[in-house]
């Protein structure tokens, strides 16, 4: 349930944008979702649906890119990426990792009228 409440901040997003811009209507969203981030794309979808309802933004689709999970290793100093949840760097079989990609959710661009 908590695609919900990050799904009423997307159509709070777009609809400020879309203002600001004159825009009647919000055909097209575009979101960059971090793998890790544990959100469905259906499920936002849906959630959008609902909520969207009586706003230039009814019947917007919602297209999510995947941005896959990554960390820098501390002990080699390298971007590691990260497969199957597993918390090894790559390049040196370290495991003292700072997450810097998979955890984004956000708004990339809006395509509007």
């Amino acid at each position: 349930m908590h695609e919900l409440s990050v799904t009423q901040s997307i159509l709070n997003i777009a609809l400020e944008s879309a203002e600001k811009a004159g825009a009647k209507k919000i055909n097209k969203i575009k979101i960059a979702a971090g793998e890790m981030t544990g959100y469905v794309p259906q499920y936002v979808q849906e959630y959008f649906n609902i909520v969207s309802r009586g706003t230039i933004a009814e019947g917007a689709e919602l297209e999510f890119r995947k941005v896959p999970a990554s960390a820098l290793c501390r002990s080699c100093g390298k971007e590691t990426p990260l497969t199957d949840y597993r918390f090894i760097c790559a390049h040196c079989g370290g495991n003292d990792l700072k997450l810097i990609h998979g955890r984004e959710f956000l708004v990339d661009s809006i395509d509007i009228d």
